[in-house]
């Protein structure tokens, strides 16, 4: 675990007095300019803990800690002043989100007491991300891979969708990586109330009748409904119930948002959803990209422009290896959809391989009824 301290003061000698007194218990690193201090959180491996002066050249230690808080969310923050008055504790605590305000002169085991504080805080922080990040997110990950055992084209969609969702969020600042990648993989979670019919319609490309396409436009309400009640999914839920919703109407209903009020996220989902779709009657993906271009109020056009950016070099870096199928592995990326021998399709095109795909598989292969060569998705050097 991380237990790294960052002490940060202006006063060499005070950085010295620090070293001596915390190096035995502490894994401590000092700096006496906040500017330069704040390059080290630019970093991969950055502090569990920051412990700022509050009065120092060039910028004081509640823009620094403010600053931090940018870098590093997670690093739990500690200001130091010999200032503590009123207005002090109140802006460190607003502006720096500090953890502890300690006054100067601050007795050695007040100070020790403080930083261990900080790193039992810090432990707390950064387990429950684990928590959430390992089992939650694996949990749904199982949910979605035995959902697609019995829909596999409404479920493979959100395989093949993963990585563009992501890389078209990045572009616009979007870092929170595991709400983009929870959000694709539950988008489509309402579509277990939707008869089956008709959702093979929509995912073969098929024009649904105005009844069916109701039904279909159902799915997002359902989702939420579904995820509402879980912890740590609201906003996601909230922003699968959006991922339909076009961008401008062309009047706005008493109760509806519209334009930049629909989330950033949702409106990611809308552009890939029906991208999807297009290519799936056949387009190509300039045709497919073209056709949205020309349905005028329908998308954010700034995605669609990203969208084309990605397109561009979608493939990039990759080629295509054939290999066997009991060769196959979790994490790869089928190239070539495979089928059955009938011709049924089995895993789209761009999907990734789960345990539970390889574990189906592996039954078709025991009942010899896919063929022994697939294509997958390698990199050159790979």
């Amino acid at each position: 675990m991380n237990n790294r301290i960052l002490l940060v003061d202006d006063d060499e000698n005070i950085l010295s007095s620090y070293k001596r007194t915390l190096r035995i218990k502490f894994n401590v690193s000092t700096s006496s300019d906040p500017v330069e201090a704040l390059k080290l959180f630019t970093k991969p491996e950055t502090f569990a803990v920051v412990l700022s002066d509050f009065k120092m050249p060039r910028i004081d230690g509640n823009t620094f800690l403010s600053e931090v808080k940018k870098y590093s969310p997670d690093t739990v923050r500690i200001m130091l002043t010999g200032y503590a008055d009123t207005n002090t504790a109140i802006t460190a605590v607003n502006k720096g989100s500090i953890f502890r305000l300690l006054t100067k002169p601050c007795p050695n085991d007040v100070l020790i007491d403080a930083l261990s504080d900080a790193l039992s805080q810090y432990a707390l922080i950064t387990a429950e991300k684990e928590l959430l990040q390992k089992t939650l997110k694996g949990s749904i990950k199982l949910l979605i891979d035995i959902l697609s055992v019995f829909n596999p084209k409404a479920f493979s969609q959100a395989s093949r969708l993963t990585n563009l969702t992501k890389n078209i969020a990045y572009r616009f600042g979007l870092n929170n990586t595991w709400e983009i990648e929870t959000m694709v993989l539950l988008s489509k979670i309402g579509c277990v109330a939707i008869p089956s019919d008709i959702l093979e319609k929509r995912l073969n490309g098929e024009t649904l009748t105005p009844e069916e396409e109701n039904l279909y436009q159902s799915h997002p309400q359902i989702g939420k409904s579904l995820l509402a009640n879980i912890p740590r999914l609201e906003n996601i839920s909230n922003i699968i119930s959006y991922q339909l919703m076009p961008f401008n109407a062309h009047s706005k209903t008493q109760g509806k948002i519209q334009a930049d009020e629909i989330p950033i996220e949702a409106r990611i989902l809308k552009v890939l959803d029906d991208y999807d779709f297009y290519l799936r009657t056949g387009l190509d993906e300039k045709a497919a990209l073209q056709k949205m271009k020309e349905k005028s109020g329908e998308y954010d056009t700034n995605i669609l422009v990203a969208l084309d950016a990605e397109i561009a070099g979608i493939y990039s870096g990759l080629r295509i290896v054939t290999i066997n199928i009991e060769d196959i592995e979790a994490g790869m990326v089928i190239a070539e959809a495979i089928k059955d021998k009938v011709g049924h399709t089995l895993i789209s095109k761009g999907s990734e391989i789960s345990l539970v795909l390889k574990a189906r598989l592996g039954s078709y292969m025991i009942m010899n009824n896919v063929e022994k060569k697939v294509k997958i998705f390698r990199a050159w050097n790979g």
